[in-house]
């Protein structure tokens, strides 16, 4: 069955860490670029941060910049997100997913990406 599964969300308070990861199973993950994608209450599903296929290439959101670090480790089958710094804006559900594209370095539209996580909660206490 094809998916990819995230983990590591929690409940932390301002200034802490996370580190999340997205597995994927049943579906090539290597050949492609990856996205990480949150959803804030009220607000539309918004870009974190992409990463090319081979991991030498990233971009993020202005709000994630210098914060967050998206890699991955193709062996693994799995992308990781590290959020530092965290604030209680960035409390949402944190998804995965993964770029339609062959060889992409990922994409900025929620509707160039294929496959989708079930997100996992990140809450940010002030």
């Amino acid at each position: 069955q094809a998916q990819l599964a995230e983990s590591g969300g929690g409940l932390v308070q301002a200034g802490d860490s996370l580190s999340l990861s997205c597995v994927a199973s049943g579906i090539t993950f290597s050949r492609y670029g990856m996205g990480w994608f949150r959803q804030i209450p009220g607000k539309e599903r918004e870009l974190v941060g992409r990463i090319g296929w081979n991991g030498l290439t990233a971009y993020y959101a202005a709000f994630a910049q210098g914060r967050f670090s998206i890699s991955r480790d193709n062996a693994k089958n799995t992308m990781y997100l590290q959020l530092n710094n965290l604030k209680s804006e960035d409390t949402g559900v944190y998804y995965c997913a993964r770029d339609r594209t062959q060889w992409g370095i990922g994409k900025q539209s929620r509707a160039e990406y294929d496959y989708w996580g079930q997100g996992t909660q990140v809450t940010v206490s002030a």
